[in-house]
């Protein structure tokens, strides 16, 4: 009576059977680890090491304001509010990944001595905020909840922003300047066109990345976890919104995967748009030089693209404002 082949399987007697069944379960183990340190490895990815940074708002240069606001879903903010010329446009910074706001200060004040109003505001899972990371999914309804609290002000133009990020806060920008006409000029630093594309990042930065299955096994955990966004098309559709909005890009050398989307997204974007090419990304690390010749090309695109108009808060017109009451 022949073998029947499970029973063949379940207890092998053949040398080639018991070396199937090993293989089998080589394989049954090795993709249970992957899946394991998967699980692990995203939840690193999206809950990133908070820090948290704060100032003196009395003493702190450049005069900032706290400003608190709401994101519907996301619970309670605090931003800092750095007043410019009264009236003028409002520059809106978005730190990027693993980064807060508090390492953006210097970008502020080079902003704020050319007169333009700024914001800056922590992300979920990064400062002070709890929760997890979404890559832009839901944090661009954070910068959403930042513009319309700003807009609420009586010393802003409500109705002109600009917006600059960095990966993470790229992103962000970019999904909301796609519907949000407030939003006239934009800086998009070392962006990407998908989340998943950051865990794979992020996967590869911890040195497992070349095993089989691993970035592919994190993407699709970060997916399920999103699943509310799987239908949403790539963040470059917005750019087919943006064609009256100029956009700088700006792309780094030593960043290789976004400095290639960075530029994809440049070739796709309408006029205006403008690409610089830089050697380092991430402007908190860079230094001192390289540090104050982005900010100055950040600047000057803001300046001729998003002109400071408005009404200057001087004593003199407050004086005289006074006096007509």
């Amino acid at each position: 009576m022949p073998i029947s082949i499970l029973d063949e399987l379940r207890y092998p007697t053949r040398w080639y059977t018991k070396l199937l069944t090993i293989i089998m379960a080589l394989v049954f183990f090795a993709l249970l680890a992957t899946v394991v340190i998967s699980v692990v490895l995203t939840y690193w990815i999206v809950k990133p090491q908070r820090t948290s940074t704060e100032i003196n708002m009395a003493s702190f240069p450049g005069r900032p304001d706290e400003v608190d606001f709401t994101v519907a879903g996301l619970g309670d903010r605090k931003g800092w509010f750095f007043p410019g010329l009264r009236g003028a446009p409002t520059i809106v910074l978005c730190h990027g990944y693993q980064s807060s706001r508090g390492e953006l200060l210097t970008l502020v004040s080079a902003l704020q001595d050319h007169q333009f109003n700024v914001f800056v505001f922590d992300f979920a899972a990064h400062g002070a905020n709890d929760g997890v990371t979404t890559f832009g999914y839901k944090e661009s309804d954070e910068v959403r909840a930042a513009i319309d609290a700003i807009a609420r002000r009586n010393d802003v133009d409500p109705a002109r922003f600009g917006l600059w990020g960095y990966n993470l806060g790229a992103y962000a920008a970019l999904r909301e300047a796609g519907k949000d006409p407030r939003v006239r000029a934009i800086v998009l630093d070392s962006i990407y066109d998908y989340p998943k594309q950051m865990v794979r990042i992020g996967v590869e930065k911890t040195g497992v990345g070349g095993f089989p299955l691993m970035v592919q096994s994190a993407q699709t955990i970060f997916e399920w976890k999103n699943y509310t966004y799987k239908s949403d098309p790539p963040v470059s559709a917005n750019l087919k919104k943006l064609r009256d909005v100029p956009i700088l890009f700006i792309q780094a050398s030593d960043e290789p995967e976004l400095s290639n989307i960075t530029r994809d997204m440049y070739l796709k974007a309408p006029e205006p748009r403008e690409l610089a090419v830089i050697a380092h990304g991430n402007f908190v690390l860079l230094p001192d030089d390289e540090k104050r010749s982005y900010e100055n090309r950040v600047v000057t695109f803001f300046l001729a693209q998003l002109p400071v108009t408005g009404v200057e808060a001087t004593p003199a017109l407050t004086k005289t404002a006074k006096a007509a009451h």
